[in-house]
């Protein structure tokens, strides 16, 4: 059937909430069925993102991929047997039952993602521009202004105040603001 002898990365599919159970079992089979030379990595991609609502930040890891799982392997009848008949696993992603591998760029592009993503974390703030905010500590503590910008990538907002008498852009952190 298949007999490629070399080594690329593959997309399994998994009933949806299965990934991280399919993950582990798929470790053991490697394990007991001493699969280790052929499977290398089994890889469920997750970013962390961290929402700003209400002025409270919470930490949530977010599946990239819901539904299915990475696999690093050598793929031949055995090794595609092992990884197919995982409980949780509905199939490969290719054409028909011939599995497809992701180019390099694919997988430098998901690991370069999920690797960013792991030191820091995505950022969702619940404001836009237009929202009227209050500063809540800082120099500027009581001010309240309209949101010019959102910098989600830096965790701050620009939003303009009146500093003697003119309208002044200021960037503060999210924290530091309370939406009216």
């Amino acid at each position: 059937m298949i007999d490629k002898r070399e080594r690329h990365w593959y997309i399994i599919q998994t009933y949806s909430g299965y990934e991280n159970r399919v993950k582990a079992n798929l470790q053991q089979r490697i394990a007991t069925m001493g699969m280790d030379e052929k499977i290398f990595h089994v890889l469920v991609p997750i970013e962390e993102r961290v929402t700003v609502k209400d002025g409270k930040s919470k930490r949530t890891k977010r599946k990239v991929f819901p539904s299915y799982v990475l696999v690093d392997m050598i793929l031949d009848d055995q090794s595609w047997y092992v990884v197919r008949h995982t409980p949780g696993v509905t199939g490969f992603v290719g054409a028909g039952s011939y599995p497809i591998p992701l180019t390099e760029r694919e997988v430098s592009e998901i690991m370069n993602k999920i690797g960013k993503e792991q030191i820091k974390p995505k950022i969702e703030i619940d404001l836009k521009p237009g929202d009227v905010v209050r500063v809540k500590a800082g120099p500027f503590e009581g001010q309240v202004g309209p949101v010019a910008e959102v910098l989600e990538d830096k965790g701050k907002v620009k939003f303009s105040v009146t500093v003697f008498g003119r309208d002044t852009l200021v960037e503060a952190d999210y924290t530091d603001l309370d939406k009216i």
